[in-house]
């Protein structure tokens, strides 16, 4: 069998609890939800939006996404929504939006197209 590990002395831990109590109380920051810059195109017959570019939560999935343009152009419950990332694939809608933008941003912004018919991939 394994020797147990050291066993530390009441001295020695008393004095790690007063190194730790000795220093500065750290800092408690407001959570700031970062945001990431969307811009939304428009392909095929799908209806344009009038503003583009959106300040989204960068830990929200795409799925997100999907319903706040689906949402916003008022579409139909049953119509389908496609959205493509580089115009060429469409991201499972589990994905997190800042896993998307640190993998396919530019210029400080993540750009998606969106249709109501499939259009690449």
């Amino acid at each position: 069998m394994a020797d147990p590990a050291p066993e530390t002395t009441d001295k020695e831990l008393a004095t790690n609890v007063e190194n730790l109590s000795l220093g500065q109380e750290p800092k408690v920051e407001k959570q700031e939800v970062k945001k990431i810059d969307i811009i939304l195109h428009a392909t095929g017959s799908a209806p344009i939006l009038k503003q583009k570019k959106w300040a989204v939560d960068q830990e929200k999935p795409i799925s997100a996404i999907i319903k706040f343009i689906h949402k916003y152009l008022k579409l139909e419950p049953g119509e389908k929504l496609f959205l493509y990332i580089n115009q060429t694939f469409a991201p499972s809608p589990d994905q997190i939006i800042k896993n998307l933008y640190e993998c396919y941003g530019a210029n400080g912004k993540l750009v998606l197209h969106y249709a109501k018919s499939q259009a690449w991939g």
